[in-house]
């Protein structure tokens, strides 16, 4: 009984974040914000898009160190950040030059059909070639293009999650853990 009473005394008070957090993020900040005090509740799929979730921490109200942990905290949400927006470019540019070349093609075979409902062959044809072409060449023109940003861009990702790892063995050294 009087160990229930001692017990019953410990008050802690908690304060409580929600993020929404890419899939591919997911174990980064889950593994991350446990250097900063922060325990994991749950995480949910999010409503908001196929790929992404809903993930909720709860951390000691009067946690040691409460400042600079949040500051340090601020950095880790940065560079994650920056991790994604890097991720996501490698795809963005290549994406938007397939489409242009695609497009491009479509224009073409428009062109084309045209020249077949004004009955004249040699037209078209000289129009589907390119049409063809501009359907064919956006897969090709997309790897080539993601191969090169990726090349760019693997460098600054990789020095991102040094910067990651750097920072979370600070807030776990403030921690005491």
């Amino acid at each position: 009984m009087s160990e229930q009473t001692s017990n019953s005394n410990t008050f802690i008070g908690y304060e409580y974040r929600e993020i929404t957090a890419d899939h591919s993020s997911e174990s980064m900040y889950a593994d991350g914000y446990e250097n900063f005090g922060w325990k994991l509740e749950s995480v949910a799929s999010s409503t908001i898009g196929v790929k992404t979730v809903t993930m909720k921490f709860k951390r000691d109200r009067k946690i040691r160190n409460k400042a600079e942990l949040t500051r340090l905290q601020r950095q880790f949400d940065s560079c994650v950040k920056e991790i994604s927006n890097m991720e996501k470019s490698k795809s963005s540019s290549a994406s938007a030059a397939a489409y242009t070349v695609g497009l491009i093609g479509t224009v073409f075979m428009a062109g084309s059909t045209f020249a077949v409902v004004a009955e004249n062959i040699i037209l078209c044809i000289i129009l589907a070639v390119p049409a063809f072409v501009g359907w064919i060449l956006p897969y090709f023109l997309y790897k080539s293009a993601y191969a090169k940003k990726a090349a760019k861009v693997t460098p600054l990702i990789e020095s991102k999650y040094d910067e990651v790892y750097e920072v979370s063995e600070r807030a776990n050294s403030l921690l005491g853990n």
